[in-house]
């Protein structure tokens, strides 16, 4: 009994901890989104780029106006579809938010339409309608999975502004799993990403089953143990099935305690495309889930890159990046700008291999993706066959 109530007040202590910290991190960002944040606008904004987001759930529906969803868990996976206008003067990397609502399209992100969808069937459906209007070669799914301490309207926002900056032309699928937003809410979250494995690998199915060409996912925070557990509890016969269309899986600034990571690497197998996984060894917030999680590395902030990579994984240092968030835990949204180029890179004989003998061919690529890079944020990429010095190094393990 005396040990039960001695851990509890550990727990305690290192929740209070964490929400401490994350409230110093975010002190001054202004108030968050909550009920009716997603308020229609209709005002014209020339110049303003829309983009349809379909959304896969497994929060509850909210009923209050302009909400649609809460961070409450529903009893069954669900559905809906959101038009989000990105103003003409959007700054890569950030979200506008509205002062006043519904916002104004000239200067914010604002929802032009949004509905529910009536089950999976109907959301097959919209899926498969919005692949055939693509060109064969273009019939790619962005799939995204938020992380901890994300209400609705962020995650659907945040997305938007991904998929501006990385200019996707395929079709966006956003997996918002219930969590509430709530700092205090970490191990509420948790269990939240842990229910919502099922509906995640049932999300997963269904793209698979679609007129999909391919399927890029990206993973931030907590959504990456969703996202790892998830791989890791379908079949390996499924798996592999389903890797024929997976292009890629970037898992951003990852909450997982190392420890489990290597254990899911390794029950899941080493893949023919690895991990692309981006890394900050000054991420604030990642330092707070270490101190909650008892001293435990967090992936998102491991000090080593060359073992992530030995475990067959592609490791993005963003490091040296500055950040734009007080947590230095969005640096991943920084990236959106450059994602073709850095696609380019991947997407090399070289680092998908891991072969040695192709230096020339990649230390070209290295300099093709720096030729395309503002003077504001330089993005130089580091290979174990071609090094260059730069903020954002780039390494591969061998196969």
């Amino acid at each position: 009994m005396y040990r039960s109530s001695k851990t509890n007040f550990s727990v305690t202590i290192r929740l209070a901890a964490l929400c401490a910290g994350l409230l110093l991190l975010l002190a001054g960002c202004g108030s968050r989104p909550d009920a009716g944040a997603l308020a229609i606008s209709s005002l014209q904004a020339p110049g303003a780029v829309t983009h349809d987001i379909l959304v896969v759930s497994t929060r509850e529906r909210d009923d209050r106006p302009d909400t649609y969803f809460n961070g409450e868990r529903a009893k069954k996976i669900d559905f809906a579809e959101t038009t989000i206008s990105v103003p003409p003067q959007h700054k890569p990397g950030n979200i506008e938010w509205p002062s006043v609502l519904p916002g104004d399209p000239k200067k914010d992100f604002v929802p032009r339409q949004a509905g529910y969808i009536d089950g999976s069937a109907a959301f097959t459906s919209r899926l498969n309608q919005r692949l055939s209007a693509l060109p064969p070669g273009q019939r790619t799914v962005f799939l995204f999975i938020h992380g901890y301490n994300t209400r609705f309207p962020e995650s659907l926002y945040r997305f938007t502004q991904v998929v501006h900056d990385a200019d996707f032309g395929g079709v966006p699928v956003l997996f918002s799993w219930a969590s509430r937003g709530k700092l205090q809410d970490y191990v509420y979250d948790l269990n939240s990403a842990a229910i919502a494995r099922d509906s995640l690998e049932k999300t997963l199915r269904l793209i698979d089953g679609s007129k999909a060409e391919r399927i890029v996912i990206l993973a931030h925070s907590m959504g990456n143990w969703l996202m790892m557990e998830t791989a890791r509890q379908i079949p390996p016969q499924e798996r592999k099935k389903l890797a024929r269309k997976v292009e890629r899986v970037f898992l951003a600034a990852p909450d997982i305690d190392i420890d489990v990571f290597k254990s899911q690497l390794k029950h899941i197998g080493r893949q023919t495309k690895p991990y692309v996984i981006l890394v900050s060894r000054d991420d604030r917030a990642l330092r707070i889930s270490k101190t909650i999680a008892g001293g435990k590395e967090r992936v998102g902030a491991y000090q080593n890159d060359e073992e992530l990579a030995q475990l067959g994984a592609i490791v993005i240092d963003l490091t040296d990046l500055e950040a734009t968030d007080s947590a230095h835990h969005a640096k991943f949204t920084q990236l959106a700008e450059f994602s073709p180029q850095v696609r380019q890179i991947l997407s090399q004989p070289g680092v998908m291999q891991g072969a040695a003998g192709k230096e020339s061919q990649l230390d070209a690529a290295g300099n093709d993706l720096g030729s395309f890079i503002s003077s504001t944020a330089k993005v130089v990429v580091t290979l174990p066959v071609a090094v260059v010095t730069a903020p954002i190094k780039l390494a591969t393990g061998n196969p």
